[in-house]
């Protein structure tokens, strides 16, 4: 499967709302899968100015169709969100997805997106989404149960309010299409503080730290919202610093695979706090069915809806502690891009955990020189390959070996008739 990875801009300026692949696997309900070429990510530009009020375009092409899958995906397998539905559904929470908008209109979100807002197109409500990104981060956090369909969010009674601040594309590290700038990425956070929000999900990075960006993400904090952020899908490229995750308060999430190592992709940093499932992800598509997508995006609201669990569970906790608890539950994983480990919502809900809620960035009982599942099992992969190599070469030279043997052998039995050679 072919896979494009947001770049830096030249600008030095790289905002981008992290990786859809450049193609999904649309899977139905019977029948083999069908690769769709999409857009690989929406993201942020540099401008800082908004266009002039008027009304909301409707959406240059409407995304590819794409039919409801039967079958639970892996994280949901992992997660057995059914064990959490007696505890805690996410009612009673809202959850701000700044990105590209949500669809409303799907049938599993239908009645579980607020009216938003717009900062791309002013006077819109957030629920216009022409790339598809938003509306599966969305689905992740609160997609309803429906018939037929195994695909559920985490915490499917929870609300989404939209902020849209992009529908840039970016192939091959080259971005299309509209955005707003980081000043009126700024504005969404405050937006969403100031509308109700209990958690904020921003799968979204600038990598430069932006004061007005800074500032918003405070203002959040201090007004007792959650933060959570995708960390990036730039370690090819040196891991640089991705932001908002790397701002203190802010929930820093990788991505690892089914077998619970981190995704290639996945940065390796200070500024991962935990890591949840970012591969093969099943995600909603806009106006009905579903896709799979990779990337820190998704990962990011698996742990959302965490924390929107936890707002539910125990509405005593403040958003420090909310964090506090998502990081001190997880599975632990040596090696660094891993932060404390693995999202463990169950885990996250039901223990309770004593002392002080702060988490440092970096586990003390999980030093950053610790192996790395992900390199170990690179480095399987190549040792398997070269004792493949051998195993083939030694049967090769044990033919070739009978090969001679029997050119020798054959003629002589044959010459004596298959007799016992008499001794010299």
């Amino acid at each position: 499967m072919f896979r494009c990875v947001p770049r830096p801009f030249p600008t030095g300026l790289a905002a981008a709302l992290l990786t859809v692949p450049a193609v999904f696997t649309v899977a139905g309900a019977t029948g083999p899968a069908t690769p769709v070429r999409l857009p690989s990510a929406v993201a942020l530009s540099t401008a800082t100015e908004l266009p002039t009020a008027r009304p909301a375009p409707q959406c240059p092409a409407a995304p590819p169709p794409a039919r409801p899958v039967a079958a639970a995906p892996w994280p949901q397998q992992r997660y057995a969100p059914e064990r959490l539905s007696p505890l805690a559904t996410g009612s009673g929470v809202i959850v701000a997805v700044v990105d590209s908008g949500v669809d409303r209109a799907h049938p599993q979100l239908a009645g579980r997106v607020l009216t938003g807002t717009d900062l791309l197109d002013p006077g819109g409500d957030g629920t216009r989404d022409c790339v598809g990104h938003g509306t599966g981060v969305a689905s992740v956090i609160a997609a309803a149960p429906r018939g037929g369909v195994a695909f559920r969010g985490l915490a499917p009674h929870a609300r989404i309010l939209p902020i849209r601040v992009s529908e840039q594309q970016v192939v091959d590290g080259r971005g299309t299409g509209r955005t707003v700038g980081p000043g009126d990425f700024a504005r969404a956070i405050r937006w969403a503080a100031d509308n109700g929000a209990d958690v904020v999900n921003l799968s979204v990075v600038l990598y430069a730290d932006h004061p007005a960006v800074r500032s918003a993400v405070a203002y959040a904090l201090a007004r007792d919202v959650v933060v959570v952020a995708a960390a990036g899908n730039l370690h090819a490229d040196g891991d640089p610093r991705p932001f908002p995750a790397a701002y203190p308060g802010v929930l820093g999430v990788g991505a690892v695979g089914a077998d619970g190592v981190r995704a290639a992709f996945s940065p390796v940093g200070s500024y991962v706090d935990v890591v949840a499932p970012g591969t093969d992800v099943l995600i909603a598509a806009p106006r009905q069915g579903h896709h799979r997508a990779e990337g820190t995006s998704y990962a990011a609201p698996f742990v959302a809806a965490t924390a929107a669990l936890l707002r539910q569970y125990r509405p005593e906790l403040t958003a420090e502690e909310v964090a506090g608890q998502i990081v001190a539950t997880a599975d632990p994983a040596p090696g660094a891009g891993y932060g404390a480990g693995v999202l463990n919502p169950y885990r996250a809900v039901t223990e309770t955990v004593g002392g002080s809620t702060a988490r440092p960035r970096t586990p003390a009982a999980l030093a950053d020189n610790r192996p790395d599942p992900a390199l170990l099992a690179q480095q399987d992969r190549r040792a398997a390959g070269w004792e493949r190599a051998f195993l083939l070469a030694a049967i090769g030279g044990l033919v070739v070996a009978g090969v001679v043997m029997a050119a020798v052998v054959v003629p002589r039995g044959a010459r004596r008739r298959w007799h016992p050679a008499d001794p010299d």
